[in-house]
């Protein structure tokens, strides 16, 4: 099953500074360029974002500023302490406001901030996918150890690229150009081959 767009809403879980000094399964910059990504994409498309941070103003430091640069139309719950985001009151009803079933969740850490909501979003019936590259974890074991448990709990592991791909769908649509630029970001690889092609294309014209 594939995601549904029109049904799909993306929470970012405590990308914070503080954490992601922690994070060593994932070079930080590229969590960062994957998170920014997914924030560049729904606001492309129009899907909705939530975001929440834990104790902001503690040790996990401020939240990433980029998110919401780069998706305006975010909306923040702070919370009253909890680990889980779940278990804030106030982030589970502006989850159910939006009447999308299908949560798209990432964040740091992925085996605390990502699993636990997860786990309890799957038992609230929601269907859950985890973007394991846009999220952060302190070790390589947690993240694989993470993986496992998302699988048994029913959550499906994705990745930024996968994401971008499923809500792209075609080439035909009017967004075509912006989503380009966006798997550039993804893959830098994939970068240097549309220059390479774009260049060779404007070789042709020149000897014409």
């Amino acid at each position: 099953m594939l995601l549904d767009p029109a049904d799909t809403l993306v929470l970012l879980l405590d990308h914070q500074s503080g954490l992601f000094q922690t994070v060593k399964d994932i070079p930080v910059a590229d969590l960062r360029r994957n998170v920014e990504t997914i924030a560049r994409l729904c606001t492309l498309l129009g899907i909705p974002v939530i975001t929440t941070a834990s104790e902001p103003a503690g040790t996990n430091g401020p939240l990433m500023p980029e998110i919401h640069e780069l998706a305006p139309h975010a909306v923040y719950v702070p919370r009253k302490g909890e680990v889980n985001a779940w278990d804030n009151d106030d982030f589970v009803a502006q989850v159910r406001a939006t009447g999308r079933n299908t949560l798209v969740m990432a964040g740091v850490w992925t085996s605390v901030c990502v699993m636990f909501p997860a786990l309890n979003a799957r038992a609230a019936g929601h269907e859950v996918y985890a973007v394991i590259d846009a999220s952060g974890d302190p070790s390589e074991m947690a993240s694989r150890v993470s993986l496992a448990r998302f699988v048994q709990g029913g959550v499906r592991p994705t990745t930024t690229n996968a994401l971008l791909s499923e809500l792209h769908r075609t080439w035909a649509r009017p967004e075509a150009a912006e989503l380009d630029k966006l798997y550039g970001l993804v893959a830098p690889n994939y970068a240097a081959v549309a220059e390479s092609y774009f260049r060779a294309q404007q070789a042709v014209r020149e000897t014409r």
